[in-house]
């Protein structure tokens, strides 16, 4: 285990039968464990011990899962490197001298190190498909409420999602499987509305989405969304445009589709991340949560010292920034700017899934930097995410299937689906993986 995937390496028993009893699964470590350490990749819960298990892991437990540790990450979930984490940065399994991708660095490094069979991660911005992407594996964000988020260290609640890492389509889809579903303790689930507006079955009661996995796209539309391939990385535009020709060839049709509302995506993204993990993080004060910052002075200088020693650079700038654009004077200026441009994005995004049944585009602009190469640019980390963080903002789900190579590093292809359509880029993504 020399890529350092994980933070705690701890057994941990399911059920003797399911439809999970042979596989070992590694969990995000920002995703609560009972009796076993969460640290959300931070020195300020270095020794939090959750007293509950998240949905999410109660669920691997019963499905028959043995749990092999909590997956190394961007601390807090901060970062699409894995290198801000507290406890060391992750090494590409595929060339150890460039990043997993992150945050859900780990898990990812973890499935395609073959240190266990699948993975949970988070994705807030592109958190799971980022990291699936760089390494190789397959990696899928849920719609919005289709997965309990009971249990998952919060950073934008309403951005982020709990999804599966695999290493092909159908082990990801199955993982899912067993982890979607409603949830009474989180308020985020979602229900389908029955004719008089009543809550109905939640959309995950009669899915079978590794059933999906039949790689029949024969007469599906695929919208192709050129504006997200420009300022791509030639090499992996090129990869994608080889796959596009590869799902001509079994039948399936493309058309561009062009979004507007993306040009202004990262910029709001961050001003709503930012905002919600300024709100999010408060509770780390070393009173509540996290480290104690001491008895000496008042209580303003404990809490300073409890932060100034518990949190990382990069999670210091978003808390700066997201209290910033919170502030009495800019919330309207920034904030709510944000939230209509997110409104905008989702607009576009439902007009263009009325042109094709999904949408397709590189995972990631980018190949793999090496290690130590972003840190020193956060603007440019941020920009890396600029064909991910639509997806959270639009609360769609997407998957990220292995493409091909350039330069001997992993291209990921994703596929983005209309709400709770995930069975529709499951069968697309598995007809690319074919």
């Amino acid at each position: 285990m020399s890529q350092n995937a994980f933070i705690t390496e701890e057994t941990i028993e399911g059920a003797d039968d399911g439809p999970l009893a042979d596989a070992t699964v590694a969990v995000k470590d920002n995703i609560s464990t009972e009796g076993i350490r969460t640290t959300c990749g931070s020195a300020m819960l270095e020794s939090y011990v959750p007293p509950y298990d998240a949905t999410v892991v109660e669920r691997l437990k019963d499905a028959g899962a043995t749990i092999v540790g909590k997956a190394n990450m961007d601390e807090f979930g901060m970062g699409g490197t894995t290198e801000t984490s507290a406890y060391g940065a992750v090494k590409n399994p595929v060339d150890e001298g460039h990043v997993p991708g992150g945050s859900s660095g780990g898990s990812a490094a973890a499935v395609a190190a073959g240190d266990a069979d699948l993975a949970l991660g988070s994705d807030t911005g592109g958190s799971v498909r980022n990291p699936a992407a760089f390494c190789g594996v397959v990696g899928i964000k849920p719609t919005y409420g289709l997965v309990s988020r009971y249990g998952l260290v919060a950073y934008a609640n309403s951005l982020e999602q709990i999804g599966p890492i695999g290493t092909s389509v159908e082990e990801t889809a199955a993982l899912l499987d067993v982890i979607s579903g409603p949830d009474p303790k989180d308020s985020t689930t979602r229900f389908d509305l029955d004719e008089d507006g009543e809550d109905a079955a939640h959309p995950a009661a009669d899915s079978n989405y590794a059933g999906a996995a039949d790689g029949d796209v024969d007469g599906m539309t695929i919208g192709v969304i050129t504006d997200l391939l420009e300022g791509a990385d030639d090499r992996v535009v090129e990869v994608f445009e080889a796959s596009l020709e590869d799902l001509r060839a079994q039948g399936a049709e493309t058309v561009e589709v062009s979004l507007d509302s993306l040009e202004h995506a990262v910029q709001a993204y961050y001003v709503i991340a930012m905002s919600e993990a300024s709100s999010n993080l408060a509770r780390f004060d070393g009173v509540r949560y996290g480290q104690s910052g001491g008895y000496e002075g008042n209580w303003n200088d404990a809490f300073a010292r409890a932060r100034e020693e518990g949190f990382g650079e990069e999670v210091k700038r978003r808390i700066l920034l997201g209290t910033y654009a919170l502030s009495a004077g800019y919330h309207d200026k920034y904030y709510k700017k944000a939230q209509d441009a997110r409104a905008w994005v989702k607009r576009d995004f439902d007009d263009a899934l009325d042109q094709a049944d999904v949408l397709a585009t590189p995972t990631m602009p980018v190949l793999p930097p090496e290690l130590g190469e972003s840190l020193d640019d956060p603007l440019q980390l941020y920009l890396m995410d600029a064909n991910t963080v639509p997806v959270n903002l639009a609360n769609l789900p997407a998957i990220s299937v292995p493409a091909g190579e350039a330069d001997g590093l992993p291209v990921g292809l994703q596929l983005i689906g209309p709400k709770f359509g995930e069975e529709s880029i499951v069968r697309a993504a598995s007809a690319v993986e074919d």
